[in-house]
């Protein structure tokens, strides 16, 4: 039933026109609470890495090496860290393969060296010590080239992720 007119409204009938759209946008926007509960993340638990010269194993691509920081077994499978550490001399036709990885975040930070890498619709792009990026989740990208001493930092969300490559 609509609220009956006041003098204040018949006087100035856009005023009283905004307060009622105002208050009609208002019950709109409240939003029933939600009953779900919000799905729960592994337990976590503290640890530590140190740096050792023997923790670099090979892994993923044939010309790097990873170490493990320890973090997927301390987030219960939540998040993957490690060092990759490339083998020189980059060889474009080992490296240069499009590819691209099922992962929810993952982001690198170039600890030593550089690494030179294209991505869909951004290009090549030279990464330098210092530089961090982020790829997008299933953005298709290759390696072109890398310094003899390039390291870098990778962050992966969920730790255990497909990489699918296509070509």
């Amino acid at each position: 039933m609509p609220k009956a007119k006041t003098a204040k409204d018949k006087a100035n009938p856009k005023s009283a026109a905004r307060a009622a759209n105002r208050s009609r946008l208002n019950r709109s926007r409240a939003r029933p609470v939600s009953k779900a509960k919000p799905k729960a993340r592994p337990k976590q638990r503290f640890t530590a890495s140190h740096f050792r010269e023997e923790d670099f194993q090979s892994g993923l691509r044939r010309y790097a090496a990873y170490r493990d920081l320890g973090i997927s077994d301390a987030t219960g499978g939540m998040v993957q860290a490690h060092v990759i550490r490339f083998i020189p001399r980059c060889r474009s036709e080992e490296v240069s393969k499009l590819h691209y990885h099922e992962v929810d975040f993952q982001m690198v930070y170039v600890l030593k060296g550089w690494i030179k890498t294209e991505f869909d619709g951004e290009g090549a792009i030279v990464m330098q010590t210092g530089s961090c990026w982020i790829q997008p989740p299933r953005i298709e990208h290759k390696v072109l080239d890398y310094s003899d001493d390039c390291e870098v930092l990778e962050i992966i969300l969920p730790a255990d992720f497909k990489t699918v490559e296509l070509e």
